[in-house]
């Protein structure tokens, strides 16, 4: 009887004008759409080969693209759904040989990805995108972070050598490159794995991170692969992010904007994902430079830099007895960093066409700015400038160069990546490192992205800073005056027993890089938001 029902249901449906069922089947879910042709030959005959459906069934439920040129709409919504009953599989062991089309088709649906006109949820700088959100549902059964995120080198040794030192297979770069990639797309740094989540990833991510064999002249002392090709080294932008993320978990800075960034899974990781949400001060109308931009340089960025104490990054790289092959990677190391907090404003310079080295689809971008320290208690003296360029790598990626003017001189040079491409609110991550390619440093990583399209005053940046943050910093200084001599040991741990050249290079040093506070002298209330009690956190 049921079936006799349902009979009479589809033969009323197909009996519709085509006009109204094309309607009516536009609402329906992408899996269902693509199993309609087997319901009955009239539904096969009308859904078969009718792109302007399949069409409408995507915009319904995805993003429309932002360039639908090229685009087979039967073929795209057939990858989604079988995507999405990959993903929907229990086991991680049942979907490892789909691992190919899984990245092909996050890849493609990022790539897609558009605003809905609306900021996500619970968020302040990025668009909400149908395809975003439809990753972030799916990636959030661990099955499939197991399967498909956590199958680069870097994981490898975290899972196999507790027992031996392991070699990186060159046979499967591309697989780690591309596991890498959607890691760094994904978003959210992974600090732990295993199936009591007990083995660490921290050690080994700093172990790339501080090796100073990835820094050559081919890989121009960046996120790039060693080849002199300028594509990006997926795996080296995998452990900056984990490194940078586990010190803001330690630091305990994985709060509001941060967390925003950096605890959100697919948060934009796609191009024009940056929302600028309006502070009601008075903006001057953007310049014409400004307006020809296309990657959204002007404006107030957030940065954090990552240093280990110089004597532990000499003894990591140049231990006494160095029997580390060429290939093999260095031992895990976890002996803590020193962070540094960073408000960047940022302004157009000159917009230039692209070189012969460069992505043609855009132009190199010249870029000028401040940046001031948020760690130091705001002192103005605090303050740098900073110029470089923004431009496209040949394969597409945005390529950031910045170089950090101290006394009117260049002295820190940084090379970064912008996840997700042009005006992505995911921001920029790479390496900074001396502007003379010193062959013993130092070096390490760092990230940026931007809060506002405004030049946010000081007052406007304070209340990133938590309390406890300020207070473990002036615990710091006050450490370092009555253990030490003055003058004994800077920043970076360079000791004064050196020649007097080296104590000449070095001195700047202790204002220039993002290093530690600078003004132990300041009261902490001078540093406090207003209306902030000395007693609890922000």
């Amino acid at each position: 009887m049921a079936e006799a029902a349902a009979s009479r249901t589809t033969a009323s449906l197909v009996n519709l004008p085509p006009e109204l069922l094309h309607q009516i089947l536009a609402l329906i879910y992408p899996a269902d759409l693509v199993a309609l042709p087997r319901v009955c030959r009239r539904l096969c005959a009308f859904v078969k080969g009718n792109t302007t459906l399949y069409h409408d069934v995507w915009c319904h439920h995805l993003d429309p693209p932002p360039d639908t040129k090229d685009v087979d709409w039967i073929k795209s919504l057939e990858a989604v759904v079988r995507f999405e009953h990959i993903c929907e599989r229990k086991e991680a062991e049942d979907k490892l040989d789909e691992f190919d089309f899984v990245y092909d088709t996050a890849i493609m649906l990022l790539k897609r990805a558009s605003s809905l006109g609306e900021v996500a949820p619970n968020c302040t700088t990025h668009w909400a995108s149908c395809n975003a959100m439809l990753l972030q549902v799916l990636f959030t059964a661990q099955s499939n972070v197991d399967a498909f995120l956590s199958r680069s080198f870097l994981f490898e040794r975290a899972r196999r050598e507790q027992h031996q030192p392991i070699r990186y297979d060159k046979a499967k770069m591309e697989e780690y490159q591309k596991s890498a990639h959607l890691h760094c797309l994904y978003g959210k740094p992974i600090l732990n794995i295993g199936r009591l989540r007990s083995n660490k990833t921290y050690a080994y991510a700093c172990s790339k991170v501080y090796d100073l064999r990835q820094y050559t002249t081919n890989s121009r002392w960046g996120p790039f692969r060693s080849d002199g090709s300028n594509r990006v080294d997926w795996e080296k932008v995998e452990a900056i992010l984990i490194t940078l993320s586990y010190n803001l978990h330690t630091k305990r800075l994985m709060t509001g904007d941060f967390k925003e960034v950096w605890d959100n899974p697919f948060a934009g990781s796609w191009a024009n994902s940056f929302a600028n949400v309006a502070t009601g001060r008075p903006r001057a109308p953007p310049s014409s430079l400004e307006l020809q931009d296309p990657y959204g340089v002007t404006g107030t960025w957030y940065r954090i830099v990552c240093f280990l104490d110089y004597n532990d990054f000499f003894a990591f790289n140049f231990p006494t007895a160095d029997l580390i092959a060429e290939d093999a990677p260095r031992q895990p190391i976890n002996v803590g960093e020193a962070v540094r907090l960073i408000s960047m404003h940022l302004e157009v310079e000159s917009i230039e066409p692209p070189g012969p080295d460069d992505g043609q689809e855009l132009p190199v971008v010249r870029v000028k700015g401040v940046t001031r320290s948020l760690d130091d208690s705001w002192d103005e003296n605090a303050n740098s400038e900073t110029r470089g360029t923004v431009r496209l790598t040949k394969e597409g990626e945005v390529w950031w160069t910045l170089f950090s003017i101290f006394h009117g001189e260049e002295r820190w040079r940084s090379e970064c990546i912008q996840i997700g491409g042009p005006k992505s609110a995911r921001g920029a991550v790479g390496n900074w490192f001396d502007r003379d390619y010193p062959p013993h440093g130092p070096a390490g990583p760092t990230s940026f992205w931007k809060i506002s399209d405004e030049h946010l005053p000081k007052r406007a940046l304070r209340h990133i800073m938590p309390h406890h943050f300020i207070l473990t910093y002036q615990h710091i200084l006050h450490d370092e005056e009555t253990d030490e001599e003055p003058g004994s040991t800077d920043v970076l741990g360079y000791d004064d027993d050196d020649d007097e050249e080296e104590e000449e290079d070095m001195d700047p040093v202790e204002d220039e890089l993002p290093g530690l506070l600078t003004d132990a002298q300041k009261d902490i209330e001078d540093v406090l938001p207003p209306n902030h009690s000395n007693g609890s956190a922000s």
